[in-house]
């Protein structure tokens, strides 16, 4: 199975933890034979600042979260923030695990308002009464990425949108749009352009008679496509003609069958209709979003396999 965006954010957490947890265990012995002298401990963090990664500030904390040390940072001490309490920052509020460290949730600091992560390692007496923590604050933007990016996963989702639309669906009716007009001749285009131009996604709106596609050559950049530019076979010649992608995840003959299916599922309802759909080549996926705002995202294969009882509760 794929693993999931909090499947993806744990293993970036675990690989960190492993990081930072010895050099921010061995930093906290030391600073527990310094931990009632102020300039003390200030000078432990920093003769230890180098040997903890990454880190931005590093600072000692007693239990109740009052900060018994200067700041630490890369620039020297900041002493403004000695007896600073820190007993309501997100990082104080997660339980530090038996074996004595806490990488904690991301969280929006502060200061620099910027997304950034704390460990804390238990500061311990040489017969194991806790005295307090060692802190290390990091910035996200200084983290190495020590996982692979993440990839969407391809397994069926849906969402539900605006509670508002979902409510006063029975109360509309679909409007037959410009693009509705022209339908067939609009996703031969978009089939040309899938499959012989070039373009590896587009999204349709069809009750705003639009679409917006990416191409291969240029896919930092989107070209959108009103009724007019859908309805005129000519837009094809300002898209050169391009090999249908080797390593695309849907198979070149799948498209028709898609554009076919989203136009089914554009006319079959008056009330459930489709209102915008996404196609993209490499990921596989094709997403529809219907009149009570609801947003479905599934494999091609999938989608083509679905019937009409699936999208409107009867056989069609």
């Amino acid at each position: 199975m794929e693993p999931s965006l909090k499947d993806s954010i744990y293993l970036q957490r675990e690989r960190l933890a492993r990081i930072l947890h010895e050099p921010l265990a061995q930093l906290a012995v030391e600073c527990s034979g310094a931990w009632d002298d102020r300039e003390r401990l200030n000078d432990v963090l920093r003769k230890g600042f180098c040997t903890i990664p990454h880190r931005t500030f590093l600072y000692c904390l007693r239990t109740d979260g009052i900060q018994i040390s200067d700041n630490v940072a890369a620039t020297g001490l900041v002493p403004e923030h000695f007896g600073r309490d820190r007993s309501s920052r997100p990082y104080m509020n997660e339980a530090v695990p038996g074996w004595g460290f806490l990488l904690s949730d991301a969280y929006i600091s502060l200061y620099g308002r910027r997304p950034s992560i704390t460990a804390l390692q238990l500061v311990r007496t040489d017969d194991h009464a806790v005295l307090g923590y060692l802190g290390a604050d990091f910035d996200l933007r200084d983290l190495p990425l020590t996982a692979e990016l993440y990839e969407e996963p391809s397994y069926w989702r849906q969402i539900k949108g605006d509670p508002a639309i979902r409510g006063g669906v029975f109360q509309q009716v679909r409007v037959e749009s410009p693009l509705d007009r022209s339908l067939d001749q609009s996703l031969a285009i978009l089939d040309e352009l899938l499959t012989q131009r070039g373009v590896f996604q587009c999204q349709v709106h069809f009750s705003s008679s639009q679409a917006t596609v990416w191409t291969a050559s240029d896919p930092l950049r989107y070209r959108l496509l009103d009724h007019e530019a859908l309805n005129d076979p000519d837009v094809c010649l300002v898209y050169p003609r391009t090999p249908y992608p080797a390593d695309a995840a849907i198979p070149q003959n799948c498209i028709g069958p898609i554009l076919g299916t989203l136009r089914s599922l554009r006319l079959t309802d008056e009330t459930f209709y489709l209102r915008m759909s996404s196609i993209n080549l490499f990921n596989g996926m094709v997403s529809v979003t219907f009149s009570c705002d609801g947003s479905h995202y599934m494999r091609y294969d999938e989608f083509l396999a679905r019937s009409h009882a699936f999208w409107f509760g009867v056989d069609g």
